[in-house]
């Protein structure tokens, strides 16, 4: 069995504050509990592994975090874990888990495993907990090493929660834009919450007005204007009463131009200039009337091809274009699995609800091509079947069987570097070249601490006999 890897995660250049640009990240490893089966709405938390030279899990009489002396302790109340079951050992430039005799065993990816060098994105099995595994995450220092999903209250309420730090590094940001009036830009595939990171900016902006929100690929191409800017009575054929439009509807509010790449090209003129002038003129009238009004757009199409074939106003996406949040994919961002997971559950299933162990590999393993909303549907429709406890069969035909998905789950992958990652990465493989591989003296000529050279080693993928 093997799991869909996260691909690019690389943090976006993006415009915080002067304060947050001041602080420095750190790479470093960590580990994300994503659920455990027995108790889901227990909630994820996520371990950082700076520092820590070894981890053990085992069974306690609840859920316990304990830190000490460059050991991390995680204890978990399932009775299929042992009291000493796994453990994970540096070794050198490699972080080893093996299994400490344990009753019912570990596994990696859905294999059992005696002893694994862990690679970024492996999900580890122990009894009925599952855990993720991650490489040289970029984190701020001021973060704490332990965060429990029950901490993130502020991101919880707005649906915002999240482990993956390129996507909580723009929702930072987000923040101090959403008080403004600066347009918005929300791109990311279907189903990856676009329309909630709309709807979180309305609330974060404290607008009096109402959240208006139009699909822009449903709107009827020979009335779009009227249904955008409104109209006079008798302004056309069926104009039986002035009609307001959604841009006046959204005045003081937040108008949120769902699909906007699918706006027709003979309605983004006047859409340009309600933006520029802050008024609309309402077909049939001759008079504009102002609006106060704030943008949040939202596609899943590249719009920068769509400006090439002429299909869209580069003038206009440039005015759209104020902030711009990219959004990752599900399987981009394994890690917040579990965080999703518990949300959704707490939604739509009872307080004592289960899942079996072969359900949650399933859901792992399953590569999601329509996202948190291709879940969130998937988990409504089991719970309909099965509703104490998701069970494998009450899952839908393709996580059951990996080969009616239409493609075979991927091998783990690295994750691809940024123009900076693979500089460092050639003066890293050129000073372990010269130096005929000793780290010692690598990290004395770049004055780091030999932890952090053996970090970058695994974070871009140094085969040191490779180099020598």
């Amino acid at each position: 069995m093997s799991y869909p890897h996260n691909l690019d995660t690389t943090i976006s250049t993006l415009s915080h504050s002067d304060a947050e640009q001041r602080l420095d990240l750190h790479a470093c490893d960590e580990l994300v509990v994503i659920i455990e089966c027995d108790r889901p709405l227990a909630g994820s938390s996520r371990h950082r592994l700076a520092d820590v030279d070894e981890v053990v899990i085992g069974r306690g009489a609840a859920r316990c975090v304990d830190r000490a002396d460059g050991r991390l302790a995680l204890e978990f109340a399932d009775a299929r874990i042992s009291t000493m079951h796994a453990a994970i050992r540096r070794e050198g430039m490699m972080l080893v888990l093996t299994d400490q005799g344990s009753k019912n065993g570990v596994a990696v990816n859905g294999r059992r495993v005696e002893r694994h060098v862990l690679r970024d994105g492996d999900i580890i099995e122990c009894g009925r907990t599952f855990l993720v595994y991650r490489v040289a995450c970029a984190r701020r220092f001021d973060e704490p090493p332990d965060v429990r999903s029950a901490d993130l209250l502020e991101a919880n309420a707005l649906g915002l929660a999240t482990f993956h730090e390129p996507l909580a590094a723009q929702l930072r940001a987000l923040r101090e834009v959403a008080a403004s009036p600066i347009p918005v830009l929300v791109l990311g595939a279907t189903g990856t919450g676009k329309e909630l990171v709309s709807r979180a900016i309305h609330t974060m902006s404290g607008r009096s007005g109402t959240f208006v929100g139009v699909n822009c690929g449903a709107l009827p191409e020979n009335l779009v204007e009227a249904e955008l800017f409104g109209a006079r009575k008798g302004a056309f054929t069926g104009a039986t009463d002035d009609k307001p439009g959604l841009v006046r509807a959204s005045d003081r509010g937040t108008l949120f131009l769902d699909e906007i790449g699918d706006l027709p090209l003979r309605a983004q003129p006047a859409l340009l200039r309600i933006l520029q002038e802050r008024e609309v003129m309402p077909v049939g009238t001759t008079r504009a009337q102002p609006v106060d009004l704030r943008v949040v757009a939202a596609t899943h199409r590249d719009l920068d091809v769509h400006v090439r074939d002429e299909r869209f106003r580069a003038d206009l996406l440039a005015r759209l274009s104020g902030f711009v949040v990219r959004l990752p994919t599900l399987r981009e961002r394994i890690e917040d699995f579990g965080l999703l997971m518990t949300s959704l559950l707490a939604r739509y299933a009872d307080a004592n609800v289960t899942i079996s162990s072969e359900a949650m590999r399933a859901l792992l393993r399953h590569s999601w091509p329509l996202n948190v909303r291709e879940l969130e549907h998937c988990l409504r429709a089991a719970l309909a079947l099965s509703p104490a406890r998701l069970e494998l069969e009450s899952l839908p035909g393709s996580l059951r069987d990996p080969a009616r998905e239409g493609v075979t789950p991927s091998p783990l992958r690295k994750r691809p570097l940024a123009p900076e990652q693979l500089a460092k990465r050639e003066e890293l493989c050129a000073l372990l070249t010269a130096h005929r591989g000793n780290i010692s003296a690598v990290a004395r000529q770049l004055g780091k601490d030999r932890v952090q050279i053996r970090r970058w080693i695994r974070s871009f993928d140094i085969v040191l006999d490779e180099l020598l």
